[in-house]
């Protein structure tokens, strides 16, 4: 079997999302055939995203069935022209954004679950607690370990459930306040991300504080954010805020991967009715209005008030339907940052293309 053989095998691999095979897509970066071992390096950027697990299980069985066991390999070349970016997180593959555009929505809720639900898949996460005048991250994930400091005084995060860990919440007595202005904001946030040994991570998910602020636009002009979730209830109030948002992604040029609804239903365990206690389907209606890809809902439960509370993500119950929810979400996002990546990939390949023919 010559690259030729491999490329052609290859072209009857589809990318289920953006519609064509793999090879027209721009998607093969590189085929090594030496006697027996065949090389594939694939542009694929969201490691443990269902999609692209398939992707990569069905090129295996391909050519498994050819006698053949194939060595893939995945990298994103030029992964984004982000100004500073070999200063800012070099080892970081994505930076998910966790955002709302009030409080009380239960935005940190969904960064804690999204970062343990993709550890749970397998990959190599972090968690950065950036609402610096609330952070509450390290309560609900059960977490009084402080960081450690090296000889060169950069901090060492501690981890649980396999997620590494950096909050404010650290730094700062238990009931101390934070009342800081923009500059100082801008100073913190910086040094707990670029002066913390982060190591190689596959996701780093940032829950931001609500709002568009200073903590905001700092994560925004200094971070290469791959793209942001944006966190909603269903009730009007909670979804004319999520529009701030939107918009501040939009100024940035941040991609958005998604809007997940929290507190939907209420399934009451008394009378075993449902109740819709702060609207329905507002948030699916609200991606629609904006052409969004819809994460998920997220019941109004018990159980994410205690695993939050005694922290133990929800995400991480096997036999709950909550679980199950939080998990939906997870893999919409891993899946959605992927696309991200393959259809920038695809689009730059395709230009090139076009440059080259000219």
């Amino acid at each position: 079997m010559d690259e030729a053989a491999v490329r052609d095998r290859l072209r009857t691999v589809e990318d289920p999302e953006l519609g064509d095979d793999i090879v027209s897509l721009g998607l093969v970066n590189d085929i090594s055939v030496d006697g027996e071992q065949v090389d594939i390096d694939l542009a694929l950027g969201a490691p443990y995203s269902p999609t692209e697990s398939d992707i990569a299980g069905e090129i295996r069985e391909l050519f498994l069935e050819e006698g053949v066991d194939p060595e893939l390999s995945a990298s994103i070349p030029d992964r984004d022209d982000f100004e500073g970016e070999d200063q800012v997180l070099p080892n970081v593959k994505n930076v998910i954004a966790v955002a709302s555009g009030k409080g009380g929505v239960g935005k940190s809720t969904v960064a804690v679950n999204l970062a343990a639900g993709l550890s749970q898949l397998g990959a190599h996460v972090g968690l950065f607690d950036a609402d610096v005048y609330g952070p509450n991250v390290p309560r609900m994930v059960d977490a009084d370990e402080p960081p450690m400091a090296t000889e060169d005084e950069t901090l060492v995060p501690p981890e649980k459930y396999g997620v590494k860990l950096m909050s404010m919440a650290f730094l700062t007595g238990e009931d101390d306040p934070v009342i800081w202005r923009g500059p100082m904001v801008h100073k913190v946030i910086t040094q707990l991300t670029e002066d913390v040994e982060w190591g190689h991570l596959d996701y780093l998910v940032i829950d931001l504080p609500p709002g568009t602020g200073d903590t905001q636009l700092t994560m925004l002009q200094t971070m290469p954010v791959t793209g942001a979730v944006i966190v909603t209830t269903p009730q009007d109030v909670a979804l004319d805020d999520a529009r701030k948002g939107l918009e501040m992604f939009a100024k940035h040029d941040t991609v958005v991967l998604g809007i997940a609804e929290n507190m939907s239903t209420f399934a009451c365990p008394d009378c075993g009715g449902e109740h819709d206690i702060f609207g329905s389907g507002g948030g699916r209606e609200f991606a629609d209005e904006h052409e969004m890809p819809f994460l998920g809902s997220i019941p109004l439960d018990p159980v994410v008030r205690e695993g939050g509370d005694g922290g133990k993500p929800t995400v991480l119950e096997d036999e709950s339907a909550t679980g199950d929810a939080f998990r939906t979400i997870t893999e919409n996002v891993a899946n959605n940052t992927g696309i991200v990546h393959r259809r920038g990939v695809s689009q730059t390949r395709r230009n090139e293309a076009v440059s080259t023919d000219q």
